[in-house]
This record gives C-alpha cells, sequence and structure tokens, in this order.
C-alpha cells in the first residue's frame, strides 16, 4: 500500500550520492522473451471495471513506447502484462517491485526496503538545507498533517507515530492510569501516543518510519490517529506489531535511483473517481535523480482517490520488449 503525493517534484530537490557512473549500451540488453508463465491474462484480473480492462487489453496487445529521456537512439516497446497478486500487508511496494524488476529477482522485498531507505538517507545528507527542508514539508503533510484544514479533500486524516517496541509496556501503563481517572481509553491513548511517541515529520522520522516492515526485528511499531473534521474517530495501536510502512512517493523515487531506472505507476480509476473513459488509466513517472542506464518497470494500482486521499495497493506489471512497430502504439510514455 502507499501514498501519492500531488506533486512528486519535491523529490527531485534530492541531490543523490555519486555511484559509478555505467554506460546504457553496456548495461542493458533487451530480448523478446515469453513471460506468460509470470502473468495474469487482463480477463482474470479482479476488480477492474469493463473501461478499465479494455484500456489495459489495449496496452498488453498494441504496446507502449519508451524513449531513453537522454539517449534519443535508445527506444523500446512493451506490452504489459498483470503480475499477479500480491499480499496487502503494508510491503507491497517492494514486493511488487521485485516481481516487476526481473533482473532483480535475487533481491527480496526486504531487501529492497533497506535499499530504499539507505539511498534517502544518502541523498538526504548530500542536499542543501533550503531542499531538506522542502522535503521535510511533504513528510509533514503526508503523516502528520494539519487537521485544521484539508477537509474538502479527506473524509478521514491519519497521523503516524512510532513507538519503541521496548516502551510499550510503560505507555500501556501510563494510559490506564488516565482511564483510572475518568478519561476514554481512546482519548487516553491519544494523549501518552502524542506525548511520548515520535511523529512522523522530518527526514530522520521518516527514516525510522520507512524501515518498519511488520516484522518482530523492527525497533518501533507504528501507531496510527485517526481523525475525522469532528476529531479523534480511532487509534489503531497496532498491538501485534504486524503494520509496515506503506510505500510513498519519496520511496518510488529512491528505488528509482538506487537500480537507475524510471518507474511508471499505473493508474487504472473507474467511475468513481470522476475521470471519463479515456483517461481511465494513465501512467505517473517516476525518475531517478541520475543517470537513467536501464529500462523502466511497471506497477500496477487500481486507484481509490487522489493525491494523498489514503493508501492504495502496488501490483507488479510485467513489461514484455515488443517487435511491434512504434508507430502502432497505443501509447507513448
Amino acid at each position: 500500500m502507499g501514498k501519492l503525493l500531488c506533486d512528486s517534484s519535491i523529490v527531485d530537490t534530492l541531490q543523490p550520492a555519486s555511484p559509478p557512473l555505467v554506460s546504457w549500451r553496456e548495461s542493458t540488453s533487451i530480448a523478446v522473451v515469453d513471460l506468460s508463465e509470470q502473468t495474469t491474462t487482463w480477463e482474470n484480473v479482479s476488480g477492474l471495471e469493463e473501461q478499465q480492462r479494455r484500456h489495459l487489453l489495449k496496452f498488453h496487445a498494441k504496446g507502449v513506447l519508451w524513449k531513453h529521456p537522454e539517449d534519443k537512439a535508445w527506444s523500446v516497446v512493451f506490452r504489459l502484462s498483470h503480475g499477479g497478486d500480491v499480499e496487502a500487508d503494508g510491503n507491497c511496494l517492494f514486493t511488487a517491485s521485485q516481481k516487476a524488476m526481473g533482473d532483480a529477482g535475487m533481491v527480496d522485498a526486504r531487501e529492497l526496503r533497506r535499499r530504499t531507505v539507505r539511498r534517502f538517507l544518502e541523498d538526504l545528507g548530500s542536499t542543501s538545507d533550503e531542499n531538506r527542508q522542502m522535503i521535510e514539508s511533504a513528510i509533514r503533510h503526508m503523516y502528520s498533517p494539519d487537521l485544521k484544514s484539508g477537509w474538502g479533500i479527506h473524509v478521514v486524516q491519519e497521523v503516524k507515530m512510532l513507538a519503541n517496541k521496548s516502551d510499550r509496556e510503560s505507555f500501556d501503563s501510563a494510559i490506564c492510569e488516565l482511564v483510572n481517572l475518568g478519561i476514554q481509553r481512546e482519548s487516553a491513548a491519544e494523549s501518552i501516543y502524542k506525548e511520548r511517541c515520535i511523529a512522523v515529520d522530518d527526514g530522520p522520522s521518516w527514516i525510522k518510519y520507512m524501515s518498519i516492515s511488520g516484522s518482530p526485528d523492527d525497533e518501533y511499531d507504528i501507531i496510527t490517529l485517526q481523525y475525522t473534521e469532528e476529531g479523534l474517530f480511532t487509534v489503531d495501536e497496532n498491538r501485534e506489531g504486524h503494520a509496515a510502512a506503506f510505500g510513498d512517493d519519496l520511496a518510488i523515487e529512491c528505488l528509482a535511483t538506487e537500480f537507475r531506472r524510471e518507474i511508471y505507476v499505473v493508474q487504472a480509476h473507474g467511475s468513481d473517481a470522476m475521470v471519463d473513459e479515456d483517461n481511465c488509466v494513465f501512467f505517473l513517472p517516476h525518475r531517478p535523480r541520475g543517470q537513467i542506464t536501464e529500462p523502466p518497470f511497471f506497477l500496477f494500482m487500481k486507484g481509490t482517490g487522489w493525491c494523498g486521499a489514503g493508501a492504495d495497493h502496488y501490483e507488479p506489471l510485467i513489461a514484455h520488449p515488443s517487435l511491434i512497430s512504434p508507430e502502432k502504439v497505443a501509447f507513448i510514455l
């Protein structure tokens, strides 16, 4: 699951640490291969409206044309197939990316998460103070929003907090003390968590947050405070510690930079999103902050809302290099 920002250009202000440059021509070999065993036909993908399915079938049959943004001599036509379901456990960005990347198949989802966080840390350390402030403002917007605004877009807003696993017992004790004084349980929990937990509102706290995969080895548990315009709605205390940090635009940009390839999120919106049929499927590009030396990979999202309106589920797309003529493709990226 993940959140999308309306303006992902904010993350372009990060300046990547400079790993050795690799020649595009030396590193990439495009072959037409049969990946049918790795894919699911669009007719069998659940949860799609007919208008969405028609567009996705067209992208598979006619292909999409990708051109290297700098080296105009390099272009590839891809046919896009669904890569199958992945668990909706909060790790889906990384699980789906692992399946979609193909050549990174030996890297598991947890390693992809670690490399994403490491890339963010390295790049944040090399950027200017002004750019760092812009990035941290975006983080606050996603995870510690101003609850006095935003209600024209959101019905529910979430505040993310990080609780050190070793402190959970003391937190419970403090909450019980407030309950014994006559304070409602959820209000007491809100008070203690806001006072003693770490808010996800800057670069260092984002690193702690995005490192959480929902495993017993995590240092922190995610606490989620949910609000409506009337006030506190509920507190998700994540008692079992299974909640993982959803991937967001910052994480996708870091993945793109780490692997030197563009990542396209293919969103399919239904009739409830108030888009016409011609625009119900669209491509959101995420470019690496540096040289592109590998072909792109693609992720699929059945959209549930616009621009940070909540968590969405990523699924892998398998990109089949094709000999289809570029003049006959369904879409040019």
